[in-house]
């Protein structure tokens, strides 16, 4: 049996000092190094007072070599008499939702919320996770490939923090294999006659972790440095250490240099540009983490994006902003460097899937239709009722209709909306957007993709899946609150249609 494996687990219990009858949740996939800290952590448990309980996702991406992944955890925890939480969720549905462009971050993503919400129902101050030394090595290479700073280089943490906002208080992450390699953990499993399974995902070249394991670290082993891993560990350790102490000489400054409020943190230039040139990128990425903790989604901040803050800083014009991810704005004014996000906006009532919108079909009709969270009522506005469908041209053909001005935004119902009968047809649906959308807008001869839209609009990313769309056969006619399509805007000697969406409840049947 490795001798080490249960020392150093056992020194890193005592580093992070859990209270005495936490429960502690073990994130099992049923590999080799997640199986050997379950069982190491099972020996150790009770000189530590700790209560294990598992947690397993089964991604559904995998058939049934996943459902088997499943069913050996949930026999491991049944022969140790562990508790066990075991689900299943479909990652390729989260990242569609979530309108990610990464697998790997949306199955992590979904992962660490499943956990999360594990240590919460069990109260558990902690998870514990299999990483290990040759994890560590992979992840400071890939932040390395992406031009990370020395906050990327430091890699994973032993006891880290929780990476995304979450109710407080939020668990953090223990990873006591991290200076342990993947050999070492089945090595551990072996002496315990412990089976584990392998994941063939990990195997799965569509994935940059994979190509980085299987081709590039072994390249580098072969052709440059037969120490690599170890040398990227070493790297970390060393970037951490440094991280560390420019943070320790960040909190000194910090009081004379920035004024925070909630949703903003303002730092007074000349005394910002005074220090050392690391205090400065440190502080402003101190500043964007801050404020925006509490968002929906981690904020992935770039070495890019200190740079255009850097030369924000460093550059006299006053008035000059940039806009970074999560509604952050960083504007210099006078001698002051804003850092400022955008207030959160009431949320719009929920809209699932398709609802059919009766269209009037005379002259005096009035209909109120409901669809999940929204009252949709619509009238004509004219007795000139001679409905004339006309024939369905391409939408990005040169429109016939005469310029309308385009209308303010307003991202807050009540919305209400001016529309040609005739342009409509005879069907509407109201629904969210969906892949492949386009829409034409009002003022444009041609259409373009609804996500450019929205991102030419400035429309938070936050709000763009529950946004209303009246959509027809020939295609989107009016995004609630935002825009007519050219093709729908009133025409003279047509009717017109007025509707209205204001929030409320479903009625009861």
């Amino acid at each position: 049996m490795p001798p080490n494996l249960d020392r150093q687990i056992a020194a890193a219990l005592r580093r992070a000092a859990f209270p005495p009858g936490a429960a502690l949740i073990v994130a099992a996939s049923g590999g080799p190094d997640s199986t050997a800290l379950l069982r190491a952590l099972h020996r150790l448990a009770p000189d530590f007072r700790l209560r294990l309980h598992l947690a397993h996702l089964n991604h559904d991406f995998r058939g049934a070599e996943a459902d088997h992944d499943a069913a050996f955890v949930q026999q491991l925890a049944d022969r140790l008499g562990l508790p066990a939480s075991i689900d299943r969720q479909d990652p390729i549905a989260y990242q569609k939702q979530r309108r990610l462009s990464s697998f790997e971050q949306a199955a992590r993503e979904m992962r660490y919320a499943f956990l999360a919400a594990v240590a919460q129902s069990a109260r558990a101050p902690a998870i514990a996770l299999g990483h290990t030394a040759d994890d560590q090595a992979e992840t400071v290479l890939m932040h390395l490939l992406r031009g990370a700073g020395p906050q990327g280089l430091r890699g994973m943490s032993e006891l880290a923090p929780w990476p995304w906002p979450q109710p407080q208080p939020a668990p953090q992450l223990f990873r006591p294999l991290l200076t342990i390699p993947k050999t070492a953990a089945a090595a551990y499993c072996q002496s315990l006659n412990q089976p584990y399974r392998q994941d063939s995902g990990n195997y799965m070249w569509r994935f940059t972790r994979n190509k980085i394991r299987h081709d590039l670290i072994p390249n580098l082993t072969r052709n440059y440095n037969p120490q690599i891993r170890q040398a990227l560990t070493r790297l970390s350790r060393a970037a951490a250490a440094d991280c560390d102490y420019i943070q320790t000489q960040l909190n000194r400054h910090w009081p004379q240099i920035a004024q925070q409020t909630p949703t903003q943190i303002a730092f007074t230039i000349d005394a910002l540009i005074s220090l050392h040139p690391a205090l400065q990128r440190q502080a402003l990425r101190r500043a964007a983490l801050t404020i925006t903790a509490d968002a929906d989604a981690p904020l992935r901040l770039r070495e890019s994006h200190l740079e255009s803050m850097l030369d924000l800083l460093h550059n006299p014009q006053s008035g000059r902003a940039i806009n970074l991810p999560r509604g952050l704005t960083a504007r210099r004014q006078n001698n002051t460097l804003q850092l400022t996000r955008q207030a959160a906006k009431p949320s719009l009532p929920p809209l699932n899937g398709e609802h059919p919108i009766p269209l009037p079909q005379n002259p005096t009709e009035t209909i109120e239709t409901h669809a999940d969270g929204w009252r949709v009522t619509i009238q004509t506005n004219t007795n000139d009722w001679r409905v004339t469908i006309p024939p369905t041209p391409p939408i990005s053909q040169e429109s016939p209709y005469p310029p309308n001005p385009v209308p303010p935004n307003n991202p807050q119902p009540p919305y209400t909306a001016q529309l040609d009968r005739n342009a409509l047809g005879n069907t509407a649906i109201l629904r969210t957007r969906r892949p492949g959308d386009r829409f034409q807008p009002n003022g444009m001869t041609g259409a373009k993709k609804l996500q450019d839209y929205f991102t030419d609009a400035k429309i938070p990313r936050q709000q763009r899946d529950h946004i209303p769309l009246l959509a027809t056969p020939r295609g989107i006619a009016w995004i609630a609150g935002h825009r007519t399509a050219q093709w729908a805007i009133p025409r003279k000697n047509h009717p017109t249609l007025q509707i209205t969406l204001t929030r409320a409840p479903v009625p009861s049947s």
